[in-house]
């Protein structure tokens, strides 16, 4: 949901020990200025990859393996950053971090990153999805799109551009 259309959620003590949220990790995957996007079974609309979390499962893997079961992809979570505190490791930030109404009760606090395809062959899980399909900034306007998809997704195409710049001035060097 962009930020505009952000109404401001409030909840007595009650509602919110009432609401089950869940945990997900979406990624937004960009290859030559296109996003890569799956026609989603279950929602009837066209979403990046992802989903639920796994118990003991770290936000960044859940990624990862999300891609992996849905587009047969492996990816780069970008920006790629690999910090250490002392012996404490710092998980991957999210490109955001949302909340999503899902259902009366339920939401979903959606981690969501970037990625560049390093591997794997395209191809669609149909258990997920019917179809996969690239997206370009303008395609992106497909009248099928949400509005909040359109939207990440082309801020998420020129945030992945930058990354990959940077990564390649850092190799030559």
């Amino acid at each position: 949901m962009a930020e505009s259309e952000r109404e401001d959620i409030t909840f007595t003590d009650r509602e919110k020990e009432e609401i089950d949220r869940h945990f997900v990790a979406t990624v937004f995957v960009v290859q030559n200025d296109r996003l890569l996007l799956l026609w989603h079974n279950k929602m009837q609309m066209w979403l990046p990859p992802g989903g639920h979390i796994e118990p003991g499962e770290l936000p960044d893997e859940a990624a990862i393996r999300e891609v992996r079961e849905e587009t047969g992809l492996e990816v780069l979570l970008l920006p790629v950053e690999e910090r250490r505190y002392n012996r404490v490791a710092v998980l991957h930030r999210p490109f955001l971090v949302q909340l999503e109404d899902i259902a009366p009760g339920h939401q979903h606090m959606d981690l969501i990153y970037l990625a560049t395809p390093i591997g794997g062959n395209l191809c669609c899980n149909q258990d997920e999805a019917a179809q996969l399909r690239w997206f370009d900034a303008e395609t992106l306007a497909d009248g099928e799109i949400s509005p909040a998809v359109r939207d990440f997704g082309r801020e998420a195409i020129v945030a992945v551009r930058g990354s990959l710049t940077d990564i390649s001035s850092i190799e030559k060097t």
